[in-house]
């Protein structure tokens, strides 16, 4: 059977995913049969992972970073709960989220047995005072939010981590998408400007990295710690990640990502990607259609389901928000020319 051949990107307007920097690739492919769950076997790519978790600090401002490489966001956010869950000294542990967090924080709450409640936002963004109400004497972790998947919005995380330790609970920030931008923004986000005590960041994301590759950060070693098991019949004697065997294609493409692209070439590619949202918000707005003035690199804005339809008949790859917002990620892979297209297919609905 002839396989079919992978998905173009060149319509693909909604994803958070893009085609990985050509670096990534070789790198991905020359590591894909090595395994870092068994790093005392697989050394070579043991020593790699270590490097990227170093330059994952250098992009959130961690001079001292643990971690690891995970098989994405979803899979960092479960841990950095179970660490949350593990650590505290209670029977009944909730996590506190804001309405706006990733549905992986449902999943978690899932699979780990923890209460999981959420907050009202406001104006798209975590309302700390609405968190504060439903924070007590058993919230193990409270979440905040760096660029939300719906609309790119970025939460007052200084003030989460406030909330959070008020309670001696752990601060969790979600910047699985937006790790890669608010380098280059005023946001205070990270572990350099805020009392964060673990991170998600993917490198498959806005890092140019392959899939898989996602990114646990923890500010000391004794967080991660929380996760760790005996792995007796490995050559390495404990394991902290959630999967066992992992490729470590995830980890050379993310070393390989960053070491061209960090910092200057993901700055350029920032100032790019906000420019066309800016320019596509500009455009959307010129048409009548209320849109949500982007913050980071991602458009939302009210376009009609049957025109959202029409659209994808036309084979552009686009989805909706919660509230029935058409959503546009402005990934390195979206040009301005392919804006225009899309320009001009809306223009003739």
């Amino acid at each position: 059977m002839q396989l079919a051949e992978p998905q173009d990107f060149e319509r693909v307007l909604s994803s958070m995913c893009t085609e990985p920097h050509p670096a990534a690739r070789e790198a991905a492919e020359r590591f894909l049969a090595t395994n870092p769950g068994d790093p005392g076997t697989y050394q070579s790519v043991a020593i790699l992972e270590e490097r990227a978790v170093d330059l994952l600090g250098e992009v959130t401002g961690h001079p001292d970073p643990e971690g690891y490489v995970a098989s994405g966001g979803t899979e960092a956010n479960i841990q950095a709960v179970r660490i949350a869950r593990n650590r505290a000294d209670t029977d009944d542990p909730n996590v506190v989220a804001p309405a706006s967090a990733h549905f992986s924080f449902t999943k978690a709450a899932d699979v780990l047995g923890v209460e999981y409640r959420t907050a009202p936002t406001t104006d798209h963004r975590a309302d700390p005072e609405a968190m504060a109400e439903l924070v007590d004497e058993d919230t193990v972790c409270v979440v905040g939010v760096g660029g939300s998947t719906e609309y790119g919005y970025v939460d007052p995380i200084p003030e989460i981590a406030d909330l959070a330790h008020s309670v001696d609970a752990l601060c969790h920030v979600d910047a699985a998408w937006g790790g890669f931008v608010l380098p280059f923004t005023d946001h205070a986000w990270n572990f350099q400007n805020a009392d964060v005590d673990t991170l998600t960041i993917d490198p498959h994301k806005m890092g140019q990295a392959a899939i898989p590759a996602g990114g646990l950060l923890v500010r000391d070693r004794s967080l991660l710690d929380e996760l760790a098991i005996r792995t007796p019949y490995l050559e390495s004697t404990s394991q902290v990640t959630l999967t066992g065997t992992r490729s470590g294609a995830g980890v050379a493409s993310a070393v390989a990502a960053m070491e061209a692209l960090w910092p200057e070439g993901y700055r350029e590619q920032y100032d790019r990607s906000m420019d066309n949202a800016e320019w596509l918000a500009d455009q959307l707005a010129a048409r009548g259609h209320d849109v949500v003035e982007p913050d980071l690199p991602l458009v939302a804005a009210d376009l009609s389901v049957p025109m959202t339809e029409e659209l994808r008949s036309r084979g552009w790859r686009v989805s909706k928000t919660g509230a029935d917002e058409m959503r546009v990620v402005c990934m390195p892979h979206v040009t301005r020319s392919m804006l225009r297209s899309f320009v001009a297919d809306l223009d003739w609905y």
